[in-house]
């Protein structure tokens, strides 16, 4: 059986999925992890990675190496770079880290195939979606919006807008003042005026990645984070408002309270919350969110295209 490693790296945090394929083309997990690094530190403003925002990558990536090697018998291992990755002028310092504690060179993807990469997640994980379906995927940069029928890609767009370029460039204060939400809330729906993916009659809105899916444990009052249960949980469009407005009156350390909040996570919860019920807004509908996604998309398209031999060195 081929088994594969899948890495996504984005704006604010990494994470690796190691799988393979069952008997009925199912995506078979054997080991999933995720390591808020926070990447895209300071990227919006400077252009370039943060030194420590590098190490605490480099760290997660040794971490992973690690976690790959006990594995054993991975046959190929892919890693993704997203957002953060495209805007940093020094992203070769980035790629030569990631080279030599993995044995590979990040794949830095435009935007079209992340929304390809986290539409094939997505939708695989809410096989019961009625058209036309809307995958929703906010980062840490950037959100991709995308559209599908019958299982293929109808529209889709990657807006420079997420949670830690939002929370960066307008949401400087603890908690953000009502003149920053106002600006936020105004950059967010100028660019959604903009956008080419039609929001209207959308059949399921399926929500992905960390601020739908701790929204998702927040409103399941869960004690610690459980994927089983986050899975396919369905989010009224009333209650994304609430829980958007309260994390934007918040200070953070009032956010971490929050049960199965992580605790990095609640440093920028207020502008994924913002850009969430933006979306929602437009959509008109509640949200399914969906524990599967990009990085999902990234093995399965790792196992469909036939693997290329790829070993991470011997520690």
């Amino acid at each position: 059986m081929t088994t594969v490693a899948a890495i996504d790296c984005g704006t604010n945090s990494i994470r690796l999925l190691i799988a393979s394929q069952g008997p009925a083309g199912e995506l078979v997990e054997h080991t999933r992890i995720t390591t808020m690094v926070r990447l895209g530190q300071g990227v919006d403003a400077t252009g370039e990675f943060h030194p420590d925002a590098l190490q605490r990558t480099f760290a997660a990536c040794d971490a992973y190496a690690e976690a790959i090697r006990e594995h054993g018998g991975v046959d190929a291992v892919r890693f993704v770079a997203t957002s953060a990755a495209r805007d940093a002028r020094n992203r070769d310092e980035f790629a030569a880290g990631v080279r030599e504690r993995l044995g590979v060179d990040p794949v830095v993807v435009d935007g079209e195939e992340e929304a390809h990469l986290s539409f094939t997640g997505a939708v695989t994980g809410v096989p019961t979606a009625l058209d036309p379906v809307l995958v929703m995927d906010i980062g840490g940069g950037s959100t991709e919006l995308i559209r599908g029928e019958q299982g293929r890609i109808v529209a889709e767009q990657s807006l420079d807008m997420g949670a830690v370029r939002l929370r960066e460039r307008f949401l400087t204060d603890d908690p953000p003042t009502p003149e920053q939400i106002e600006a936020a809330r105004a950059y967010a729906h100028d660019l959604l005026d903009q956008c080419e993916v039609p929001l209207d009659g959308i059949g399921t809105f399926i929500g992905v990645a960390g601020t739908a899916t701790t929204m998702a444990a927040v409103d399941l009052k869960l004690p610690t984070y459980e994927r089983s249960l986050v899975h396919q949980h369905v989010i009224a469009q009333g209650l994304i408002d609430e829980n958007a407005e309260r994390w934007l009156a918040s200070t953070v350390e009032q956010v971490r309270t929050e049960p199965a909040m992580h605790p990095q996570r609640a440093e920028i919860i207020c502008a994924g919350g913002l850009i969430l019920q933006a979306v929602a807004q437009r959509v008109g509908r509640a949200m399914v969110v969906s524990e599967s996604d990009i990085l999902d998309g990234i093995a399965m398209d790792l196992l469909a295209s036939g693997t290329t031999p790829s070993a991470v060195t011997e520690a």
